[in-house]
């Protein structure tokens, strides 16, 4: 590789460039850039990436034994995360990193599980976040392109830290936002708009979410005419805060009119910053703000409490597209801005259209961030393909070769090859592979559904009572959001009396919980962003006239399948209009 190439490379993850009105050209001619020399770009990383790391024990187990594209890609096979999982012990459990990595391993990434229920650990060191903060500056200019008068404000950003764990190695395992805000990266990132949060840096930090999350409101609230934008990272976030401020609001109003903080907002960092930022008491705020929440309605709640903010930052795509409708409610219609497609493995891309509608939401493909390929997921066949090789309108799995030892992994997303920016396809997510229901970072897929039903069905079977089918649905408009299981029973052979135990019932749900994931256990029981399972009991004879339904809409009888997860708006209203009984778990 060239020292042009390479100079180049590395000025393309210079993380902490200042994008403003001065050097916006330059920015706009290092996303041309980027985007026109795809295959430069990925090749020359390729041999970046792998020319230090021949001799580690992963390349050497398949005789890479000097850069080759082809002989990597002929010799190391694509994998799944249980596939490099041992060798990723064997660094958590204290060996060398140059098992994977000649670079160092710095930590561990905690993704959200598998679907056996464990947490995946990435490794990872500060090329990540090289990565990560350089797409949050792209994404700055981009953002600055489409939206004007972002400058002289600020955001509020609901943003929290997750207590790490110390791996065996001594070497910590985080949350990747945990890992930013705990950075240098953080601390210093630049004094611009985008960096500028009405929160102080003490309440991001905070380990107590719940009090952290109402110091956010609170600090909003107090500057809510500086407010220029607000967000989260996930859509199911901004929700919850939103629940949260119809529940705190008197009490933040309260706190604003005296200028004191709730006693039991114990974290020392949060309770000195928020002190400050209150400023003292401000009872004509106060007022006003509670007027505002005093209304009947809080349609548009968002708007009016914070009237200056121009549009909403969060990740509305996949499984948390479901709160589009709760936020546009709430938030008037704003923008819903999703920028950026990223996970533990790698930053991918950013929307380099950050007003369009929700549903047409994609990615433009970074060539700088990892080495990807991708795995065909239309018809039989499963090529693997380069980034610059990618059709428009097929569908693909990424697979991801990045900076901190991970070669050829699976990433288990489908995405869908929408357009292109210049050279670098646009990808939409369509979902993640084999999941049915997911209301926060619970992930839950059609064959740990099967398995937790099958347990309920002992209970029934106990009870006198035969499961005749069942189908699902993340149910959102309650809050938290929770999983609806649609359940059609019957008694067994010779009693002709259908009687529904609640005892039982309650039972089966208890024992569906038990039976998914720890993922759902701790969103359900510790985090409280899962609520109690709920059995709808649906008349005899639904799951037939559910079928008929689907007849009607196109779908043919010879290979019509019960859907494990309803979709269609009609159907669920079918499934609804035929309940008779409901049951949750205690």
């Amino acid at each position: 590789m060239t020292k042009k190439v390479a100079d180049r490379l590395k000025n393309q993850r210079e993380p902490n460039i200042n994008p403003n009105s001065d050097n916006n050209q330059r920015w706009e001619a290092k996303l041309k850039d980027l985007t026109s020399n795809v295959q430069q770009i990925q090749d020359n990383l390729l041999e970046e990436i792998l020319t230090p790391n021949l001799n580690t024990e992963y390349l050497q187990r398949f005789h890479v034994e000097r850069f080759d594209k082809e002989l990597f890609k002929k010799n190391v096979p694509v994998v799944s995360y249980e596939d490099i999982k041992p060798y990723i012990d064997r660094v958590v459990n204290g060996e060398s990193s140059h098992v994977i990595s000649a670079r160092p391993i710095t930590g561990f990434l905690l993704s959200s599980g598998t679907s056996g229920g464990a947490q995946k650990m990435m490794p990872w060191n500060n090329k990540y976040l090289d990565n990560l903060t350089f797409a949050y500056d792209l994404r700055m200019h981009v953002i600055t392109k489409h939206v004007k008068g972002l400058e002289q404000g600020k955001g509020m950003m609901f943003l929290f830290t997750k207590q790490e764990a110390i791996t065996p190695s001594g070497l910590p395992a985080r949350v990747a936002t945990s890992s930013y805000f705990k950075s240098d990266y953080f601390k210093n990132r630049p004094s611009n708009w985008y960096y500028s949060y009405t929160s102080p840096d003490e309440v991001i930090l905070c380990s107590n979410n719940t009090q952290s999350l109402y110091c956010h409101l609170l600090c909003g609230l107090v500057q809510r005419d500086e407010v220029v934008r607000m967000g989260s990272i996930f859509a199911s976030v901004m929700v919850r805060a939103i629940k949260f401020l119809e529940t705190y609001w008197e009490e933040l109003c309260s706190n604003i009119r005296s200028g004191c903080l709730s006693e039991w907002i114990t974290d020392l960092g949060c309770r000195s910053s928020v002190s400050l930022v209150l400023g003292g008491p401000r009872p004509d705020l106060a007022d006003t703000i509670e007027t505002i929440c005093n209304q009947t309605s809080w349609k548009g709640i968002v708007t009016r409490l914070w009237p200056n903010t121009k549009y909403i930052e969060t990740v509305v795509t996949g499984s948390m597209g479901q709160y589009v409708p709760t936020m546009n409610y709430y938030c008037n219609d704003l923008p819903l801005v999703s920028t950026t497609y990223g996970s533990s493995e790698t930053t991918f891309g950013i929307n380099v259209d950050p007003l369009c509608k929700p549903e047409d939401v994609s990615y433009a493909f970074m060539p700088n961030m990892s080495y990807f390929e991708f795995i065909t997921m239309d018809g039989d066949k499963r090529d693997v393909v380069d980034l610059q090789d990618v059709k428009l309108g097929c569908t693909y799995e990424p697979v991801v070769t990045n900076f901190a030892g991970l070669y050829r992994m699976r990433v288990g997303d489908v995405l869908l090859v929408t357009g292109f920016y210049n050279n670098a396809p646009q990808f939409k997510f369509v979902r993640r592979e084999n999941v049915v229901l997911s209301i926060d970072s619970d992930k839950t897929n059609e064959e740990d559904l099967f398995k937790a039903v099958s347990q309920a069905k002992l209970v029934l079977d106990s009870s006198d009572l035969i499961l005749v089918d069942f189908t699902s649905y993340a149910d959102t408009s309650t809050f938290p959001g929770h999983y609806v299981l649609y359940v059609e029973v019957k008694a067994i052979e010779g009693n002709n009396h259908l009687e529904l135990n609640e005892e039982a019932f309650s039972k089966c749900c208890s024992v569906i919980e038990d039976s998914l994931d720890n993922v759902y256990k701790r969103c359900r029981f510790k985090d409280g962003s899962v609520g109690a399972l709920e059995i709808r009991v649906v008349l005899q004879g639904t799951f037939d006239s559910l079928m008929d339904f689907f007849i009607t809409q196109g779908a043919s009888i010879g290979q019509y399948k019960t859907p494990r997860c309803i979709k269609s708006g009609k159907a669920l209203e079918f499934m609804e209009d035929c309940v008779v009984a409901r049951f949750f778990s205690t």
